[in-house]
């Protein structure tokens, strides 16, 4: 049997059917969302946690963040029972014998802290090897409130919650997905299980909006970092991996921590085209191919553009890149612009891109304009 690919509106619902040993994932339902073009708000490389839950007594809150997809062992067993990679809650009990069903209103929740605050636009509950122990319903809330709150401040009652995914049927063993449309910034999450069950990941895809006080305070600092509010457009070749880890904060831990394309076997070359966090004047680039010893791009150039009808300016004339490098390069003048592009030639990879600058007085304007619109 081979795993489900549906469309991007389908909804899973339903058990799916007992394990039968191979591969645990060959039936499993999935689908391609449009939304996961957007970055992981709950990465924890970002800063993400579960910082909180009601009951996690098969399988610990953490689980829903970790990075890799779930695992499945059949015979991994201990004291409490079946040893899942997720998030699972004990079954719920009614009031009585003569009630012994969990009321309409019973359910589990999980409090995420997103890594970096922004605006949702999907969220993906993955209930993968919870085949017949996953909530017949999940909904999420999304709030936003400053600072470092305490689990205790987030379920207080002047913290307001609002809907970014209703009560919603979900099936078992599946990658339920759901398009968001709340224009609002949200620094958590409040995810309920009705009643209770298991998911085994949590992803959060949306738009970074920092806090333009913070930036300000900052003066120079990144302006293409995801952490920052930056984001990638487009990109020639997603081969190996995602072009958004270019951007990702710290140093890349391993080789596929970067961004490396296929082969090439033409005269070409590949890219990757980014939107700063606003209107910024750039002063310094860092190119970075840590981890990439046979496989960085022989050389790379940076250009950037003043507005999206803008005409590229290179910033860094194509330089020669070493392995395993991280290289530094002081610009000759400071060069305005809302986007950017790095070319590497012909192939290959980097691992961080880094743009050190600061904010025009149009870039920081616009910034906190869109910051105070979305209820930061």
């Amino acid at each position: 049997m081979t795993a489900q690919h549906l469309s991007p509106l389908a909804r899973f619902t339903g058990d799916a059917n007992p394990y039968g040993g191979g591969d645990p994932y060959a039936d499993h339902r999935s689908a391609d969302f449009p939304f996961t073009q957007y970055a992981n708000l709950a990465d924890r490389q970002l800063g993400a946690g579960v910082i909180a839950a009601n009951d996690e007594f098969f399988a610990q809150r953490e689980n829903l963040l970790l990075p890799e997809r779930a695992e499945f062992d059949p015979e991994h067993f201990g004291h409490k029972g079946k040893i899942m990679d997720g998030w699972e809650t004990r079954r719920r009990r009614g009031a009585s014998a003569e009630h012994p069903w969990p009321t309409a209103e019973d359910h589990d929740w999980a409090l995420v802290r997103l890594g970096a605050p922004g605006v949702v636009r999907g969220i993906v509950i993955d209930t993968a090897h919870f085949r017949g122990n996953y909530p017949q319903a999940v909904s999420v809330e999304g709030a936003s409130v400053p600072g470092s709150p305490s689990p205790e401040e987030l379920l207080a009652d002047d913290v307001k919650w609002t809907t970014l995914v209703p009560r919603t049927a979900v099936g078992g063993h599946a990658a339920n997905g759901f398009a968001v449309d709340v224009e609002q910034r949200i620094t958590h999450l409040r995810v309920n299980q009705h009643p209770d069950g298991g998911i085994a990941r949590l992803r959060v895809y949306g738009e970074v909006v920092p806090d333009p006080q913070w930036l300000s305070v900052l003066g120079t600092f990144d302006v293409v970092a995801l952490e920052n509010g930056g984001q990638v457009e487009d990109a020639s070749n997603l081969f190996y991996s995602p072009a958004t880890n270019t951007i990702q904060p710290g140093r890349s831990r391993k080789m596929d921590d970067g961004w490396e394309t296929r082969r090439r076997r033409d005269q070409g070359h590949d890219w990757i085209r980014y939107q700063l966090v606003a209107r910024s004047e750039i002063r310094a680039v860092e190119i970075d191919t840590a981890y990439l010893k046979g496989n960085s791009a022989g050389w790379a150039s940076v250009s950037v553009r003043d507005g999206v009808d803008g005409e590229w300016v290179e910033v860094l004339p194509r330089t020669r890149l070493q392995p395993d490098t991280n290289h530094r390069f002081v610009l000759a003048g400071p060069t305005v612009g809302t986007h950017a592009r790095v070319d590497i030639f012909p192939d290959g990879g980097i691992s961080r891109l880094r743009l050190f600058g600061s904010l025009t007085e149009e870039g920081a304007a616009r910034l906190a304009a869109r910051h105070q619109e979305l209820g930061g």
